[in-house]
């Protein structure tokens, strides 16, 4: 079995130096690196030596992963829990081979919404479409959340170098403090409001809406519909709202939430960048899917980032994976991929319903370096829980006059790969107390870029999709459903009445949180 041969080969590569494959292999850099279209991915620095690449390889072959990746691109319903096609893809290349849902062609009806939201941002940013007062909206705020917020929000602040537009903000915590923190520092009069939700009733995302819409109407009144859109199915709630109806953008029911920045859900960071921007965003997704399609499996980006993965953390047990961008802009890139991530693949239970067996996913985490640097790279390098690490990095800054910065930055992060796998070992550190002793065998990867420009993040992001899609099929679960997610929401609506009210009190809660709610009031009246 192959699951039993490659926890054999983790056992016996326990006591192996990472720096021993080196020695041994004076070509090791070169068959444990990939370049694609600008970009250089090198995972030399791992415990993974030929024979075992080899032996992944064939878990993702016996798993049937290329013929589910090409299911994924014809939209057949591989989500099967909710019979849906899983169609992200096809958002970044309406122009590809035509995909038929329930015997009709959707491609064109892509195409036009995506038309429409992008010619709509262009009107925001050169004030063809203006504020009710005349002049041009000087704000937009993003009411959404999960993916709704995570990708506007992420790629926004990513492409800041190439933002133009009005200032975007995002709000998304039903907490009442990120609203009134917000609002309070823009003109209702030069703002314009984009609601982002599928339905039309997320709890949160309606619930800051609807009061975000009274601060509007105390200054804009019955014009209030000026100065919003929406990005929902659900046209005829969009409509009870007053938002005009060539104001309300739709994505395909095939597009789950975390992958949704490509579709209209992208309309604040369109508005940001621009259409041209925009698409060559779109640009860098289609240029990872094709090489993904098309690459042999061991010059293929996208399997070896998933096999790397399923290497440390299901077969090596590495519960924990930290994703460290060398670029304060992406700043919010390790909270995208969490969610992309634990989301997609945190579960258990398998397409035959069985359940699988082995750890369902790892924990994501991280933040920029060199911050990082200064707060959890002790624990990276000198605990006894081993966090393998991918390290992201351009090559080029877009401050030119800052290239010192950038040269310290990118040598930071070399630096740190190196730190990890060599540790202390090099000759003259033998001698070193304990508390500076360092015994370094730390697996990390790093993935090199010239610059980060729109087209480079559409690849990474797409890359990052398509690690997520080849994990979950090679652990045989729905990477494209989130169940788990419905279940604390569903209770927090039964919860809502006993904490609005203090004088009703719900039979069926458990005595800790029926306590827990009176402690509530307590504090409230104190």
């Amino acid at each position: 079995m192959i699951w039993t041969a490659l926890k054999q080969r983790c056992k016996e590569a326990s006591n192996r130096r990472i720096t021993s494959l080196f020695d041994s292999d004076i070509d090791r850099l070169a068959s444990f690196s990939i370049e694609c279209d600008g970009l250089y991915f090198d995972y030399s620095k791992t415990n993974i030596d030929l024979s075992t690449r080899n032996l992944l390889i064939h878990l993702a072959s016996s798993k049937n992963v290329g013929q589910y990746r090409e299911c994924m691109f014809a939209g057949e319903q591989i989500n099967f829990t909710e019979n849906r096609s899983v169609l992200h893809t096809l958002e970044r290349n309406p122009k590809g081979p035509e995909i038929l849902i329930g015997g009709n062609a959707i491609n064109k009806e892509v195409q036009q919404t995506q038309n429409r939201f992008l010619s709509f941002a262009e009107a925001i940013r050169e004030g063809q479409v203006l504020a009710r007062n005349g002049t041009k909206f000087t704000d937009v705020i993003n009411i959404g959340i999960g993916g709704s917020d995570l990708g506007p929000k992420m790629v926004t602040k990513a492409l800041v170098p190439y933002t133009d537009g009005p200032s975007i903000h995002f709000l998304s915590n039903i907490d009442g403090a990120q609203t009134f923190d917000l609002t309070r520092g823009l003109d209702p009069e030069t703002t314009l409001v984009i609601v982002a939700s599928k339905t039309f009733t997320t709890l949160e995302t309606m619930t800051n809406a609807l009061h975000v819409k009274h601060w509007l109407a105390d200054s804009l009144g019955a014009e209030v519909g000026k100065h919003m859109c929406a990005i929902s199915n659900a046209r005829e709630k969009c409509l009870e709202w007053d938002i005009p109806e060539e104001r309300i953008f739709t994505f395909g029911e095939w597009v789950g939430g975390r992958y949704s920045i490509w579709s209209a859900i992208g309309l604040s960071a369109a508005i940001a960048i621009g259409k041209d921007n925009f698409e060559q965003f779109h640009e860098g997704g289609k240029s990872m899917d094709c090489h993904f399609r098309t690459a042999p499996a061991h010059a293929n980006l996208p399997m070896i980032l998933a096999l790397v993965g399923i290497w440390h953390n299901q077969i090596c047990g590495h519960s924990t994976r930290a994703v460290i961008p060398y670029e304060e802009r992406m700043e919010y890139f390790p909270d995208y991929l969490q969610q992309l991530e634990m989301e997609s693949n945190g579960k258990v239970v398998k397409f035959d319903q069985s359940e699988i067996g082995l750890p369902s996913g790892p924990v994501i985490w991280g933040g920029t370096g060199s911050n990082g640097q200064h707060a959890y790279f002790q624990h990276l390098h000198h605990s006894n829980i081993i966090t393998p690490c991918e390290f992201l990095v351009g090559a080029m800054g877009h401050e030119k006059d800052l290239q010192t910065h950038h040269d310290y930055l990118v040598a930071n992060c070399l630096a740190q790969s190196e730190a990890l796998m060599y540790g202390t070992l090099s000759k003259g550190n033998q001698n070193l107390p304990k508390y500076r002793y360092f015994n370094g065998n730390r697996p990390s990867t790093t993935l090199l870029y010239k610059i980060l420009t729109p087209h480079v993040l559409g690849q990474l992001i797409a890359l990052y999709e398509h690690r997520v899609f080849v994990e979950g099929v090679i652990l045989g679960i729905n990477s494209f459903d989130q169940w788990g997610v419905e279940l604390g929401k569903g209770l927090a609506q039964k919860i809502y009445p006993s904490i609005n009210d203090k004088n009703r009190q719900e039979s069926g809660f458990s005595k800790s949180l029926g306590e827990l709610i009176s402690k509530t009031h307590e504090f409230r009246q104190t």
